[in-house]
């Protein structure tokens, strides 16, 4: 089988010979640091110490805010850098290690501020976003037998372009105090992403659709199943509609957390595929593999397990085995590697996991 046949039957649950063998997460700017002191070799990586199945590869067209609101830099000090990212969300970055930044400042406050943002930055037709050598690159993808993909992290979402413009907490309020700008942002982005799209499937065989929300913590998603149905059903449906209408045939969201609410509305939609199913919020790819057998999985395995060492680490991976074996599953880490994480058990995890995937087939 090829890498995309192998891949677009797993996700499907058709025979398989066995599933893809992924090192998808990398490591914390941190770990890879961790790693070198430790004797990791110059040129070595995560993926390319043994061989691995190839990752979907994404389009590389322009999806996010153009011109970019990107300022590298606008203050510093001894331990924090603040900069203005390409939304235009302005962040505070500890210096000295891996940590979520501090949000100081999102562009929207107002209608007024998103019909100038929208005018701005947010045409779907500008053609920038198709600038670059994609289509030659997308034949070379096609020729290798290699899933593509449509969409990012952080460039195509609906609850999380919401986020990236009013702000973490400001985009709950405005569910009940605005929701026609909630629903007026997240049916642009929709428009914009789709523009784009269309333009690519003239050209490319696509594979995926992906989404990226993280919407969920530990508690569960962010918002209820019925604002999910009621605001961003309706862009997805619009998503789907196009993928059907395009023979693409996975539908994919990432979302950290723990999204057991709203996997029901998401599979209504056309879902199929959702990741990384991160084990601290409490998702199992077990329980997942009884209670939607329709939907595929990829990730799942404790990325803590890894700091415990060879022990853990192969007992982490005989509890996930079942989902392996029941199909629709993709076992891959729960997300980055942290740094508390030795070269030696990460090379214990990757080997295990290819030795126990490869003997499969």
């Amino acid at each position: 089988m090829t890498h995309r046949e192998r891949f677009l039957a797993c996700v499907a649950g058709e025979p398989v010979d066995r599933p893809p063998f992924w090192l998808f997460w990398g490591p914390w700017t941190t770990t890879a640091r961790r790693w070198e002191r430790e004797g990791k070799p110059p040129g070595v990586n995560h993926r390319n110490f043994t061989q691995t199945d190839p990752i979907p590869a994404t389009v590389p067209v322009n999806l996010g805010p153009l011109p970019s609101l990107a300022q590298d830099l606008i203050s510093e000090d001894d331990n924090y850098i603040i900069s203005r990212d390409q939304f235009g969300i302005i962040r505070k970055n500890y210096k000295h290690g891996e940590s979520m930044p501090e949000f100081l400042e999102f562009p929207i406050k107002s209608r007024d501020d998103w019909e100038r943002y929208r005018a701005e930055h947010l045409d779907p037709d500008d053609p920038a976003r198709l600038a670059g050598e994609w289509p030659e690159r997308c034949r070379e993808w096609m020729e290798a037998g290699i899933p593509i993909q449509l969409g990012q992290f952080p460039t195509c979402a609906i609850y999380g372009s919401l986020r990236w413009m009013l702000g973490d907490e400001e985009c709950l309020y405005a569910f009940y105090d605005d929701p026609e700008l909630v629903h007026d942002i997240m049916d642009h982005f929709t428009d914009l992403y789709l523009t784009v799209f269309e333009q690519v499937v003239r050209q490319v065989r696509v594979d995926i659709i992906h989404v990226w929300e993280d919407m969920c913590g530990r508690q569960g998603p962010l918002i209820s199943p019925a604002h999910w149905r009621q605001f961003m059903g309706p862009c997805y449906r619009r998503i789907k509609a196009f993928a059907v209408e395009h023979e693409i045939p996975v539908l994919s969201v990432d979302t950290d957390g723990k999204p057991d609410d709203i996997v029901p509305p998401m599979m209504e939609v056309g879902v199929n595929y959702l990741w990384p199913m991160e084990v601290a919020a409490g998702c199992d790819v077990n329980d997942y593999r009884r209670r939607w057998p329709e939907l595929a999985l990829m990730g799942g395995i404790d990325k803590r397990a890894l700091a415990r060492g060879p022990g853990a680490i192969d007992a982490e991976l005989d509890r996930i085995w079942p989902a392996v074996e029941t199909g629709r599953y993709i076992p891959e880490l729960d997300h980055g590697i942290p740094d508390d994480v030795s070269w030696e058990n990460y090379r214990h995890y990757a080997l295990a996991l290819r030795d126990r995937v490869l003997g499969m087939a």
